[in-house]
């Protein structure tokens, strides 16, 4: 037996010796002494009690059954009227199922059991021999009744109420699972374009040092030497922006955090290009202007994976460009190359690494142009709109 069955079988023997207590106890010989009518009234008896304690059964299963429940215990309790045992005698058992039926059902069913109620209730009283009874005493009955119905639906709208919040809570939790996943899959799309970005510029720049060192191994030592220390340089820059940008994944200590490369940067950049053996030339134009973070770092990316596909693919001799310029509401990032790779008809526009740079542009609302250029070379555009000022 669960323990709201137990509740309730323990409730069910409580009310009945309640109910057969107090018909034992207001009997005729009692309700006369007091001054009340009681002609035609029935003293107490076995029959009269089994009808008591069978009014209060039903609320062994009032949760389970509570509109069944309420039709069995009306059923004794209107005999007990019509027989003449007087009115209200087991009126607690029937205070209880109707209180359990407005918890429990809903409004039209509870309803119904109120109405139900109230001419059980009349049809008992007018059926049985007692005297005839004042009408105050109706509505006190009737007042009675729907205070019990009224606490009942209370309860069952405050346990709604309760079982909406535990639902919104629970959706709300989803929510913000979900949430949280979207974030966390746009982190690692973010770290995955960092990392291309790094390694795919860094690992160039190392290539092409390392090519050079190789070439001159055997006939300038000391040319050699440099190229190969650049290449030390270059892997240990690209070191440590790996660790900067992967530091966020670690649990088990603090990240070694820096700060990302942005526009500022870019005269750095132009000099690592020309000692990997690639001529660029930065020009910035406009009044310069803070930035908003995103937008300086993909600026920066844009035209360091702009410059490295130059030094992979415009081949030998060829010179870049590298113009910023500032107007009014937008920043204009444009990178030029001469390369003979491009005449060529290479496909310079294709890659990872050119469609992470559309995604970086379009993710700030610009606009990316890629292509050769009419008259020989390659060019990488992006437009960043700026607001407020920025």
């Amino acid at each position: 037996m669960d323990r709201s069955r137990l509740h309730d079988t323990v409730l069910a023997g409580v009310v009945a010796m309640a109910s057969v207590a107090l018909f034992v106890l207001y009997g005729p010989e009692r309700l006369q002494a007091e001054g009340l009518p009681v002609h035609g009234m029935r003293p107490p008896d076995a029959l009269g009690g089994l009808l008591v304690v069978l009014a209060c059964a039903p609320i062994v299963v009032r949760r389970r059954w509570p509109l069944s429940a309420l039709w069995a215990g009306l059923l004794p309790e209107t005999l007990l009227s019509s027989l003449g045992y007087g009115t209200g005698t087991s009126s607690l058992s029937g205070m209880v199922l109707l209180y359990s039926v407005a918890s429990h059902r809903g409004l039209a069913i509870s309803l119904v059991a109120l109405v139900v109620s109230l001419v059980a209730y009349l049809a008992g009283a007018a059926a049985g021999p007692v005297g005839p009874v004042a009408w105050n005493q109706y509505v006190i009955v009737a007042v009675v009744l729907v205070a019990v119905w009224g606490a009942g639906r209370s309860l069952r709208l405050r346990r709604a109420y309760m079982e909406e919040l535990k639902d919104r809570a629970a959706r709300l939790e989803r929510a913000h699972a979900a949430d949280t996943r979207a974030a966390r899959a746009e982190e690692r799309s973010r770290i995955a374009r960092e990392l291309h970005d790094v390694v795919a510029h860094h690992v160039s720049v190392m290539t092409v040092q390392a090519a050079a060192a190789r070439r001159v191994l055997a006939t300038d030592p000391e040319l050699a030497r440099e190229a190969l220390s650049a290449v030390e340089h270059t892997g240990r820059l690209a070191m440590t922006e790996m660790r900067n940008i992967v530091g966020v994944l670690r649990t088990d200590a603090q990240a070694e955090l820096g700060p990302q490369p942005a526009v500022r940067d870019l005269p750095a950049l132009a000099e690592l290009m020309r000692e990997a053996g690639l001529p660029v030339r930065l020009q910035v134009e406009g009044t310069e202007v803070a930035l908003p973070a995103g937008v300086d770092l993909a600026a920066y990316r844009t035209v360091q994976e702009a410059l490295t596909n130059s030094l992979r693919h415009a081949g030998a001799g060829a010179k870049a460009t590298v113009t910023v310029r500032y107007e009014p509401g937008e920043l204009d990032v444009r990178v030029e190359d001469d390369g003979v790779g491009a005449a060529a008809g290479e496909p310079r526009s294709a890659g990872h690494g050119l469609v992470g740079i559309r995604e970086r542009v379009t993710l700030y609302g610009g606009i990316l142009n890629i292509g050769p250029l009419p008259g020989g070379g390659f060019e990488v555009r992006a437009r960043f709109p700026l607001k407020d000022g920025q």
